[in-house]
């Protein structure tokens, strides 16, 4: 069958669609930017890319008329807009009215659990979505989900950071809200199944494993999980602002994700019914399960996708094609070069720089500027990476969002996510036996300008450092 999958870039997106591969159907993915698309190429035959912007309406003349069923799995989450709701409610709307001009049987919309009058305004424009994607003449399935467990997803990593760094806990009391967390792999069973099967048109889904669990359960679960001994205490004080700020600087997550989430953790998001398990032959794994099984991913480095590596993870809003040209004008530039010894080396070297290997010289100054921009509200250095090797267009790497990265060709461009007074881009290219270092600031207004000088007296031993550690 031709498939339409919209949020093809994102945290479900990409775990799904080696799936539809799989099973033979031809994709149509819709991404926003194609710079920000990687394909592997074994799927390339079954695959096509278009741009399409769902607030664009005449973006969305580029989906084809002969689709036979599409997945919505756009949200706003983190989104940096205030009228999210309004967005998101706009972006169904063009997608319903295209939608319907083409052959398309049914849509797959995976929402969140909404079974509580007192909603937050996140799952209250959920389900706003998920009745406008039911006025169209197609079949709608609704998938809704609680907290999705799996390497990679913002659940995960929130309860990893946590775990991993406070021994003990001074936690918020909606840590002792219930929910039904889901392992990503029942999800996705869920969406592959749901597809053109009758018994899913025109109804909604709550979808969970058998576990109902507190938060702080489930945090408690993971210091198992990971063999560590943790104390949590809740008290009834922390604000939502207090307990979104907690969130922000003791995990990865940024700020405006770590608001969104405490406004939804404070309402019960447990299944009504688990009936869709009985129609669809799926048996949800265990929230212990699911953690063992996350885990083994991240050991084994192979996190297939990562809430980090959206763009509204960052502060980077626009596509990464308007950046790829470094510019050169009215701006400041560090350049620096140095001969290789042996190419491969050095290329595996640039592609693993970051995240839990650092910088190469002078991490603590690194590990300063990160916290630095924490405390001024930026993204931090604590995103790390996905991969500890492997990275491609639109990924987080730290603070920085990777814009360009081809190994062949020896070349990688970053931009950098940290609040500045300006612009910054760091570039590493290999021509013949050089290795090119460059990194350049395009500063606004005098505050720019004071921000490089001052900076400047670090550059010459943190970048000549880095320069030297990647060729030997």
């Amino acid at each position: 069958m031709k498939i339409l999958l919209t949020g093809a870039t994102g945290y479900i997106g990409k775990r799904l669609l080696p799936l539809l591969v799989a099973q033979g159907h031809e994709i149509i993915c819709c991404v926003r930017d194609k710079n920000r698309f990687y394909c592997p190429i074994e799927f390339q035959k079954s695959i096509t890319v278009i741009e399409v912007d769902f607030l664009k309406q005449e973006t969305l003349t580029a989906i084809p008329d002969t689709i036979d069923a599409a997945y919505y799995l756009i949200h706003s989450m983190s989104g940096t807009a205030t009228n999210f709701d309004e967005l998101e409610s706009l972006s169904a709307l063009n997608f319903v009215q295209r939608l319907n001009e083409t052959k398309a049987k049914q849509v797959i919309y995976l929402s969140g659990i909404i079974n509580d009058k007192s909603l937050s305004k996140h799952l209250s424009s959920r389900k706003k979505v998920e009745e406008i994607l039911n006025i169209g003449t197609f079949a709608t399935t609704t998938l809704r989900a609680g907290i999705i467990v799996g390497s990679g997803s913002a659940s995960f990593e929130i309860i990893r950071d946590l775990v991993n760094k406070l021994p003990i806990m001074i936690t918020p009391k909606w840590l002792n809200t219930k929910c039904q967390p889901i392992a990503i792999p029942d999800v996705l069973d869920f969406l592959s199944k749901s597809l053109l099967n009758p018994l899913t048109y025109d109804q909604s889904f709550d979808i969970g494993g058998p576990d109902i669990l507190t938060y702080k359960e489930m945090l408690l679960g993971f210091a198992e999980a990971k063999k560590l001994k943790r104390w949590i205490f809740t008290v009834p004080i922390m604000t939502p602002k207090l307990s979104s700020y907690w969130l922000y600087f003791v995990t990865s997550t940024s700020y405006r994700l770590a608001s969104a989430l405490v406004s939804s953790m404070k309402v019960e998001v447990v299944c009504s019914d688990n009936k869709i398990n009985t129609l669809l032959n799926v048996s949800p794994m265990t929230y212990k399960q699911a953690l063992s099984r996350a885990l083994i991913k991240v050991d084994e480095d192979k996190v297939a996708s990562s809430w980090k590596d959206s763009l509204v993870s960052g502060r980077f809003s626009s596509n990464l094609s308007e950046y790829l040209k470094v510019p050169k004008k009215d701006c400041f530039i560090d350049r620096r070069k140095m001969e290789i010894i042996d190419r491969d080396f050095t290329i595996n070297r640039i592609w693993s720089i970051g995240g839990d290997t650092g910088w190469y010289y002078g991490d603590w100054l690194w590990d300063l500027r990160g916290f630095i921009d924490k405390l001024y509200g930026g993204v931090g250095s604590r995103r790390g990476r996905t991969n500890r090797h492997d990275i491609h267009s639109g990924d987080a790497l730290d603070f920085w969002r990777v814009l360009y990265a081809n190994k062949e060709e020896g070349k990688l461009i970053l931009f950098a996510e940290m609040k500045l007074p300006g612009e910054a881009w760091l570039e590493f290219k290999i021509i013949g036996n050089t290795l090119y270092q460059a990194a350049t600031f395009r500063p606004k207004g005098i505050w720019g300008k004071l921000y490089w000088y001052s900076v400047l007296p670090f550059h010459g031993f943190i970048f000549e450092g880095m320069l030297k550690k990647l060729i030997q």
